[in-house]
């Protein structure tokens, strides 16, 4: 029996994250199973689980591969500008988001799941990709902000992290959504991931 490459293992679970994702762009995190994967891969359900053993472990794939590509942004942030004024890297930042749309759904609505339901292993790596989105960021701020200190940088980080929770649900309102607060009496201003974003980045920078 040829033994499988670890080029065609990588293709395969690659096709199964795809799958995963293109179910997600109509479905719930709950409505997807391993069954709904199967059926749009080019193999079965039983050889899914050679390489996922749960539909949790391949939401945090495509978890990690989100922030593997928002970290490509902030890299080219870093590398691509010698010179920022703190209303500019708030601007970048906030675009770099916005295009990131999948990775703020995720963050906001299956986090604790995918990670409770996943390998130590996988979670171990997932662990990495999210925090070199991190460093990037102190690396950012060490850059553009040189007059910040580590405690300034810190406390950045850990009131903007934990903010990104809620930017999905914040700026992502069906129309059911709307008129339930229209009915409530709730005057409520609805902003765009890069608009609320921005606003969140220039009001910490602005404080140190």
């Amino acid at each position: 029996m040829r033994k499988t490459t670890p080029e065609q293992i990588a293709r395969k679970r690659e096709e199964i994250v795809n799958a995963c994702e293109h179910l997600y762009q109509t479905m719930s995190f709950r409505e997807i199973t391993l069954k709904e994967i199967g059926t749009i891969t080019s193999f079965s359900r039983p050889t899914i689980y050679n390489y996922f053993q749960t539909k949790e472990e391949i939401f945090l794939a495509l978890f990690q591969r989100e922030y593997d590509r928002w970290n490509e942004d902030l890299t080219a942030i870093l590398e691509g500008h010698e010179r920022l004024n703190k209303k500019e890297l708030a601007e970048q930042i906030a675009s770099s988001l916005a295009r990131r749309e999948q990775l703020l759904k995720l963050l906001s609505m299956n986090n604790y799941d995918m990670e409770a339901n996943s390998r130590q292993e996988l979670l171990t790596a997932f662990k990495g990709s999210y925090g070199r989105s991190m460093r990037l960021m102190c690396q950012l701020l060490e850059k553009i902000c040189p007059e910040m200190s580590v405690t300034d940088i810190q406390n950045i980080i850990y009131t903007f992290f934990p903010f990104m929770f809620g930017i999905y649900p914040y700026t992502s309102v069906t129309q059911k959504q709307k008129t339930a607060m229209r009915e409530a009496g709730i005057d409520y201003v609805y902003q765009t991931v890069y608009e609320l974003t921005c606003g969140c980045l220039v009001r910490l920078l602005e404080r140190r």
